[in-house]
């Protein structure tokens, strides 16, 4: 048998190195912020366990709130931008 993924509608930020207000309110408690200046990383708390989030890599709010990682060339394959 085939199946095709429902489509989903996600929320989505990506990481830049820089932990504004938006990816503050995004993230919640769900992430921890490491480093200093310019070297900071992002330890996204998913169900599978922790996960780094390099600079470029999108933060993905998945259906049920929670979040993943995800490399650049990766969503841009998968995901399109919804009005």
């Amino acid at each position: 048998m085939k199946y095709r993924k429902k489509p989903d509608v996600i929320e989505a930020l990506q990481w830049t190195g820089e932990f504004d207000r938006n990816m503050s309110l995004f993230v919640g408690d769900k992430a921890t912020i490491k480093g200093v200046k310019e070297h900071f990383e992002m330890i996204i708390h998913t169900l599978e366990g922790d996960m780094t989030a390099s600079v470029g890599d999108f933060i993905i709010k998945a259906v049920n709130g929670e979040l993943y990682t995800c490399k650049p060339d990766i969503f841009e394959k998968t995901y399109e931008e919804v009005e």
